[in-house]
């Protein structure tokens, strides 16, 4: 579209300035060729004056002849007298008409002329009614003339009397008036026009083509009516001329230049057309780059847009991002492959984590059933056991029942840290009342940490791994250490023995996924260790999973990072019921 308004304005411009240049050049031509002109045409009718004037033409057309012989010496007198002084008149042919031609019979005839005719002529009468002269053309008759003549008609009187006397036509050929209107050599195919201002064409520098016609263009027959001089662009059978005239100032005439257009502007029209096969040229090679861009780019990016769409949607299935390309677009297909694999796998990983969760609700639910009923029977087995005198089953009993509760936590996921040692201590008792040995087990604890909240069953399962895997084999030496402080936004539960140690199979078993089905059997060792370290990861991330340390002598540190600030409802402190 630029190039094309681009080019519409020059063409405009080119062929304004063109026709700018053509009219200036033309009207200075013609303005020329009208001097000359009125020259010529004041000294001919000086010329044809002088004749007028001539004493022997004066005195032979003062009275008619009385009879054939003075009409016979009158014709022989006149054309004589006509002979020697037309020379001196530039000019095609001059005749000289008596005011009553019927009776010159002889005359006329000698002239080819028909008396009765030629009084009836109006060419031959206006003259007679008017005192000025008229122009006359006579178009080609065979038997007269074979080409267009332009006629100055003038009524001459006596020189003292004033009494009509006779008619004098002075013919103008076109080779006198082509001596003014040539077409000049600066302008192709131009055509010159001598025409009155009525639109009829005296002259025509092409061969008289339309001498004797009307002008073709109404319009500009108007405008040469309302302007002494100018310009306009007008069409005659299909072509555009550029028509410039100027007015005479003795006659109601016009010199009319006209220019084919096409002449004036074909180098311009030339330009145009390599502008044209250009923009063609143009316009098939956008399309090209339209179509490349198109197939190489926009196709497969609005490809890749309608399956983004399908993930948005959730539908990740069948969707093969693979491209070979080197350039960007196949580096932004391979990185929406690249992301829809990682969407992929913490989808899965997502699924895994919910299953694994499930299964850990399902197995802390399976140990709520009916805790009230569970809760009033053992306390109705500690107050036998009380009525009985035996205190050890009270207290084992009460342990239990202790152990129970806090390992309900109310159905909640989230207790204390303080319930979580409490829940520790109440295990111990149970597994000293069952062993009948005392089990050595020392507690450090930050006492600011006691209140902060922490996720249930996550201690307990620690210290019975380590009581089985220190106290069992010696009771004597065995000891275990359960210490809690605070680091950063964290608190650090450090569970440490001096046992045998945990075997390097069990610890390398907890980084490699296992099946759900299979992940919490009876057969299946470190199920404990895996459950605190799976429900770690699960809530809190891999920053949180447990680290396991077990020294070449024996001996086994187990730390848990867990953070001090969870949002949670903590469980309401009641009783054992």
């Amino acid at each position: 579209m630029p190039f094309l308004i681009f080019a519409y304005y020059a063409h405009i411009k080119s062929i304004e300035g063109i026709t700018n240049t053509n009219t200036k050049i033309s009207l200075s031509y013609l303005q020329q060729a009208r001097k000359n002109f009125e020259i010529y045409l004041n000294k001919l009718n000086d010329q044809v004056n002088t004749l007028i004037g001539n004493k022997r033409l004066q005195d032979l057309l003062v009275d008619p002849p009385a009879n054939t012989a003075e009409e016979e010496a009158f014709t022989v007198n006149l054309l004589t007298l006509l002979y020697q002084a037309t020379p001196q008149i530039d000019a095609f042919r001059v005749r000289v008409y008596p005011m009553n031609p019927a009776l010159y019979p002889s005359y006329m005839n000698t002239l080819g002329e028909s008396a009765d005719l030629v009084s009836e002529e109006d060419w031959f009468q206006k003259p007679q009614e008017s005192v000025g002269p008229i122009w006359k053309q006579f178009l080609p008759e065979q038997g007269k003339y074979g080409r267009p003549l332009l006629a100055y008609i003038k009524r001459f009187s006596g020189l003292y009397d004033r009494k009509p006397r006779g008619v004098v036509v002075t013919e103008v050929s076109e080779d006198h008036l082509k001596r003014y209107f040539s077409p000049t050599e600066q302008l192709k195919n131009q055509k010159l026009l001598l025409m009155n201002k009525d639109g009829t064409i005296y002259y025509d520098s092409s061969a008289n083509e339309w001498a004797g016609t009307a002008f073709p263009s109404a319009s500009f027959t108007e405008h040469l009516q309302q302007s002494p001089e100018g310009s306009q662009t007008i069409k005659i059978d299909g072509n555009t001329y550029l028509a410039t005239y100027v007015g005479l100032s003795s006659e109601p005439w016009a010199i009319v230049s006209l220019t084919l257009l096409k002449e004036l502007t074909g180098t311009n029209d030339e330009i145009n057309r390599l502008l044209i096969i250009f923009l063609i040229i143009y316009l098939i090679c956008c399309i090209a780059v339209v179509f490349y861009i198109t197939v190489y780019f926009t196709q497969p990016i609005a490809r890749l847009v309608r399956l983004m769409r399908r993930m948005e949607d959730g539908n990740f299935h069948n969707i093969v991002l693979k491209s070979p390309r080197k350039d960007e677009v196949g580096w932004l297909y391979r990185g929406v492959g690249s992301l829809v694999q990682r969407i992929d796998v913490l989808i899965q990983d997502a699924w895994r984590s919910e299953r694994k969760k499930k299964a850990l609700e399902f197995q802390v639910l399976s140990h709520q059933i009916n805790p009230h009923f569970l809760y009033n029977t053992l306390e109705s087995i500690r107050w036998k056991a009380e009525n009985h005198g035996r205190s050890d089953i009270s207290e084992m009993v009460s342990a239990l029942g202790n152990l129970l509760r806090l390992s309900l936590n109310q159905g909640k996921e989230i207790t204390t840290l303080r319930r979580e040692i409490e829940q520790v201590k109440a295990y111990v008792l149970i597994e000293q009342a069952r062993m009948g040995s005392a089990i050595r087990i020392l507690y450090s604890i930050d006492e600011e940490l006691l209140d902060s909240p922490f996720l249930r069953l996550l201690l307990q399962p620690l210290v019975e791994n380590a009581i089985q895997h220190s106290v069992r084999s010696d009771f004597e030496k065995g000891k275990i250490i359960v210490s809690a402080r605070s680091e950063g936004q964290d608190m650090i539960i450090e569970i440490t023995d001096n046992g045998k140690g945990i075997p390097q199979q069990i610890i390398e078993e907890l980084e490699h996924e296992v099946p759900a089905e299979e992940m919490y059997t009876a057969t299946r060792r470190g199920v404990g260790l895996r459950n605190v370290n799976d429900r770690l990861k699960l809530y809190f991330g891999s920053d949180y999973k447990l680290q396991i340390e077990t020294g070449p002598q024996g001996g086994t540190r187990i730390v848990l990072r867990h953070p001090k600030k969870i949002e949670v409802e903590l469980p309401r402190p009641d009783d054992s019921r």
